[in-house]
């Protein structure tokens, strides 16, 4: 009875690495979820900060005092250049969170399949004991 019990389960070493796959694919996928959402505020508050920088140099152009509103637009553009330098780095970050998934995923199911082939996985539904 013991030795059938046996059969039925997956190894301990197998078991750990798919609780482990299971553990960690919820989480790459909110991460990634969240990456997507920062990079979507990024972009917009880039927009925002191109319109900005625009408006203010039409501004200065239509001002009859001399007002200097470059050092303004320079510190704009400098914040535009870091939001794309972040955005730069998120993107990177996002793509190999999807490579990750993709592997956990591929690896899922590599594992499941060798061990359903084995005869050592048999599927179970949670209704039946």
């Amino acid at each position: 009875m013991a030795a059938a019990a046996l059969v039925e389960t997956p190894s301990g070493k197998d078991a750990v690495a798919e609780g482990l796959l299971d553990l960690l694919k919820p989480a790459i996928q909110q991460l990634d979820l969240h990456v997507h959402s920062v990079r979507e505020s990024q972009v917009e508050l880039r927009e925002h900060i191109d319109n900005l920088a625009t408006e203010l140099c039409r501004i200065n152009e239509h001002q009859k005092v001399a007002l200097d509103l470059d050092p303004y637009v320079k510190k704009l553009l400098n914040a535009r250049r870091r939001v794309v330098l972040v955005n730069n780095i998120l993107q990177n970050a996002q793509e190999r969170l999807r490579r990750l998934n993709h592997n956990v995923a591929k690896e899922t199911a590599r594992r499941k399949t060798m061990l359903e082939a084995s005869g050592v996985f048999t599927s179970r539904s949670p209704s039946k004991p």
